[in-house]
């Protein structure tokens, strides 16, 4: 009996609980039972859309990336903002970058996090995961920026992920 009733998405369903508490008018027995058919529920209906869950060993250590992005998004922002009031022309360019992660959301979140930074845009994955294409507005080295997505993002994604 109680192996029916677990929940396939335990974040999910304590997200939708509460969720469905704030937005009622007051805690009550009923807004509770409800709330936990829901969270039961909902996850039930929807399980067969999620992916199986991704390999997160070390989810601790998001907090630390999440950080890391938001101070390069402010630096890169200032950078780019320099480099469009400055006289002179960017040096745009498309790199390849060889991908040492394996499983899809680390790529995904490779990727978002190489968009999220201005001055670089994901493009592209290859068909077989093995290429992040990647256009810079401005770019001197091709290897330097290669070296910093893999020192600055993808090691700390692969230490996450794998």
């Amino acid at each position: 009996m109680l192996d029916r009733l677990n929940f396939p998405q335990p974040c999910l369903s304590l997200i939708l609980f509460v969720v469905w508490q704030v937005l009622s008018d007051g805690v009550s027995g009923a807004s509770v039972v409800m709330g936990l058919m829901l969270a039961w529920l909902i996850p039930r209906l929807t399980h067969g859309f999620w992916p199986e869950r991704p390999p997160f060993r070390k989810p601790w250590k998001m907090a630390g990336y999440l950080l890391l992005v938001t101070r390069d998004i402010v630096t890169a922002s200032i950078a780019v903002t320099r480099l469009i009031l400055t006289p002179g022309r960017p040096r745009p360019v498309f790199i390849s970058y060889p991908l040492t992660l394996q499983n899809p959301l680390a790529i995904s979140m490779l990727a978002s996090t190489i968009s999220l930074t201005p001055g670089t845009v994901s493009a592209d994955v290859s068909d077989d995961n093995k290429l992040l294409l990647i256009h810079s507005l401005d770019t001197e080295d091709e290897q330097k920026v290669i070296d910093t997505i893999r020192n600055r993002y993808e090691s700390r994604l692969l230490e996450m992920f794998q």
